[in-house]
């Protein structure tokens, strides 16, 4: 039995590693959460501590392994996003607790970027171009509002991580797409803001970290194409007054 022309037992596999790394997610959590080194002692001290199977994370991962597999088949795509997956998760869970991405996961993310800049740079000069052109981009802007941010409000408006997180992301969706991201980021922002000031359930210090939005819009640039997010974006911000406008 064929989905999308690959066998079931394909999606069986990944399912079964996405899940596994699901698991490693936490491990990872722990080190960051307790500001340790990931190959350490003190850490799988800390991690056997509270160890249990993290079954939401092993689903999570899971079910994104299978979604990633369903479009991109088994290509460099889906290698390089299924590399990038367990980041942003990890990224989410750590910075919502603790409000801090840690660099070691956007340097991780930043490398990676980097091999695949290179290896589809290989292939086509302009797509490695356009690559590094979205982590100036994506790093510049939120860089830019962080320090207008900091002027105005005399205190740091965005982390630093934010910025690195946007500059590391860049080198995975190019120029275009990356603005389309960022604009979707504050969009998810904006709402989630609205309902938790609502709710009364922002925190004590008021602080709402800005890394989950970020991290739940590039996954939905990773399954949305850049035309349909485009699309969504532009009828969203103009109220539906603007049907279309060509790319």
């Amino acid at each position: 039995m064929y989905i999308n022309d690959i066998h079931i037992l394909i999606y069986v596999i990944i399912a079964i590693l996405g899940g596994t790394i699901g698991q490693f997610i936490e491990y990872l959590n722990v080190a960051f959460l307790n500001e340790r080194k990931i190959l350490s002692k003190e850490t799988y001290k800390e991690y056997k501590k509270v160890s249990k199977a993290n079954y939401l994370l092993i689903v999570i991962n899971a079910i994104a392994y299978i979604a990633l597999l369903y479009k991109f088949k088994l290509s460099l795509d889906f290698l390089r996003f299924s590399l990038l997956m367990p980041m942003l998760i990890s990224s989410f869970v750590v910075d919502y607790k603790i409000q801090i991405i840690p660099n070691r996961l956007n340097f991780t993310m930043f490398e990676i970027g980097i091999v695949f800049t290179f290896i589809f740079g290989i292939q086509n000069l302009n797509l490695a171009k356009d690559m590094l052109l979205g982590m100036i981009t994506g790093g510049g802007i939120f860089l830019i509002i962080t320090l207008i941010g900091g002027a105005i409000a005399g205190k740091e408006a965005m982390g630093l991580g934010d910025v690195k997180l946007m500059g590391a992301l860049g080198l995975y969706f190019g120029l275009y797409k990356i603005l389309l991201i960022s604009v979707l980021a504050f969009l998810i922002g904006a709402i989630a803001s609205i309902i938790i000031i609502i709710s009364k359930k922002n925190r004590k210090d008021g602080y709402i970290p800005f890394g989950p939005f970020i991290v739940l819009a590039t996954i939905v640039g990773i399954f949305v194409s850049t035309n349909s997010l485009y699309v969504f974006l532009l009828t969203i911000l103009s109220l539906g007054t603007i049907k279309t406008i060509k790319l």
